[in-house]
């Protein structure tokens, strides 16, 4: 079964930078292949790591509902749905990236979901890694459209707002009580440390620190060119940080 990572967060936190950054690091360090889910309605997953996308699995959901009563005779709804997921996939050297897309609308898609959800551990069984970037709601966890996950990072910015956000995102995983064997919070954009206040917050919210990513200024400016993760050097001091706590994380869980 592959390991799966998914970072979670409020919005502006920089999520899924850091989970380019990720996919990144295991690209670097051979463990491949990566299926790389962007589970965001705003889906910039493709932006960050260079890819141009075509189809969503938002988009076929509204293909199956309008095509599947149509199919030609010895078509089964199965093997239709698993074809438009393969073609949905987008496919680069060491990882695939699969868009979930926009939210639900007012049609029923219980079947297409049904159908959805078989198919992506199917999916999911031909990758070593999986790295999910979810909206602060984990819209696609809690309607367990994708599969279990071992590790979530919730990212916050340097804030006692945003550590109680990533507080409330821990209750409400505990709530839906998601297949997640650990939650962890990253802090992102920090200048010069985690003040006291901020760290006994942390500790109120009872969410275990996973580390701290530091403000820069160069991830900033690649951003603004909308240039790939991979742009920025690997000396770069985020490239570095976020190597290190995905070292540090993988190293507990032997992966």
């Amino acid at each position: 079964m592959p390991w799966t990572i998914a970072v979670g967060g409020k919005g502006g936190v920089g999520k899924t930078t850091i989970s380019g950054l990720i996919i990144r690091y295991l690209l670097d360090v051979g463990k491949t292949p990566i299926l790389a889910v962007d589970a965001d309605a705003n889906s910039n997953l493709n932006e960050i790591l260079g890819v141009a996308i075509d189809k969503t699995i938002g988009s076929l959901r509204e293909e199956v509902l309008n095509e599947i009563k149509n199919l030609p005779l010895g078509v089964f709804k199965e093997n239709y749905l698993e074809y438009k997921i393969q073609e949905a996939l987008v496919e680069e050297k060491g990882y695939d990236l699969l868009v979930m897309g926009r939210t639900e609308g007012p049609k029923c898609y219980c079947y297409a979901n049904t159908i959805l959800r078989k198919y992506m551990d199917v999916i999911a069984s031909n990758y070593n890694y999986i790295v999910m970037d979810n909206a602060a709601g984990l819209e696609h966890l809690s309607r367990g459209t994708t599969r279990d996950v071992d590790v979530l990072f919730i990212v916050s910015d340097p804030t006692i707002r945003g550590v109680r956000t990533a507080g409330r995102i821990k209750t409400l995983i505990q709530e839906l009580k998601l297949s997640i064997e650990k939650v962890y919070l990253l802090i992102n954009r920090v200048k010069n440390g985690l003040d006291e206040g901020l760290l006994n917050e942390i500790k109120n919210q009872e969410i275990e620190l996973a580390g701290t990513i530091p403000e820069d200024s160069q991830v900033l400016d690649e951003d603004v060119r909308c240039s790939p993760i991979f742009a920025l050097p690997k000396e770069n001091k985020v490239v570095v940080a976020v190597g290190e706590i995905l070292k540090k994380t993988m190293e507990k869980f032997r992966c």
